[in-house]
């Protein structure tokens, strides 16, 4: 898990969350690490992210917390980079520090994983902070799509209602059963570690966004995006175009090298 100034109280409730998923799965998951990347390059934060993390009983909770790794801010990718670089044969969950588990989200997660032996990564069904769908499951998106969810105003976006809800994959609201997905969110990825070993992690060209898609499109070489809708998840983060103009323009830079890497497609 990679941190920049995030909300301790946020961390804390994800950190809860997850050591209960990690209980109800014990007897199925091997020895779990918990490894955690401050990049804020701020003592101040550094140390009350310590003291907060000293509040929890991590022995008792089944979660081995190693020591809280700290560098520079080199961006998304490369910070989880750091820290998965020696992850084994088993699996690597890549989680945000705004996201909550369901208490089975991880049991749901390994009958995914063994009901669809060839699935690389699981994707869950997600729903924001209002309890509203997520849709953490994308389709390969276009420079139209991109640019009415970055900019155009709700009437705008009314007007191309269908290639948005395509793009969103808003059919899997109601779906029941695992299905294969193009694009998987990076607030939660559950992968294999030998897939991601096999691509070389994320691609650290990206500073912030589109390197969870890179990663899918990749990770497809290697076998089957899943999206399990019984792995619930409950993320408090925000749409990545609708932040300010430092964010905006990471989200262009990121949004162009991906389209330069994999294909420009202009209509949805």
């Amino acid at each position: 898990m990679v941190l920049y100034h995030s909300d301790l109280a946020r961390l804390l409730a994800t950190l809860d969350s997850l050591a209960v998923a990690v209980a109800r799965a014990a007897k199925r998951l091997g020895p779990v690490c918990l490894r955690l990347r401050d990049q804020s390059e701020d003592n101040y934060y550094h140390q009350q992210l310590l003291a907060s993390l000293a509040k929890r009983d991590w022995a008792a909770s089944g979660i081995d917390l190693a020591p809280v790794e700290r560098g520079e801010n080199r961006g998304y990718g490369a910070g989880h980079n750091a820290l998965l670089g020696n992850a084994g044969e088993g699996l690597c969950l890549v989680l945000n520090p705004d996201v909550e588990l369901c208490p089975d989200a991880l049991c749901r997660a390994l009958d995914g994983f063994e009901g669809y032996p060839d699935a690389v990564l699981i994707c869950p069904r997600g729903e924001d902070g209002a309890g509203q769908p997520a849709h953490l499951a994308k389709t390969y998106p276009s420079v139209l799509v991109l640019a009415l969810r970055a900019v155009a105003p709700a009437w705008l976006r009314a007007c191309f209602r269908e290639p948005l809800a395509r793009y969103a994959r808003h059919e899997l609201e109601t779906a029941e059963v695992p299905q294969a997905v193009v694009l998987a969110s990076g607030c939660f990825m559950l992968v294999r570690a030998p897939a991601l070993a096999a691509v070389g992690g994320f691609d650290e060209d990206y500073f912030l966004y589109f390197e969870d898609y890179d990663l899918s499109l990749r990770l497809a070489d290697q076998g089957t995006l899943l999206y399990a809708p019984a792995v619930r998840i409950r993320h408090h983060g925000g749409e990545s175009a609708g932040k300010g103009w430092r964010h905006r323009a990471w989200f262009l830079r990121s949004a162009w090298r991906f389209f330069q890497s994999h294909g420009w497609r202009w209509w949805s």
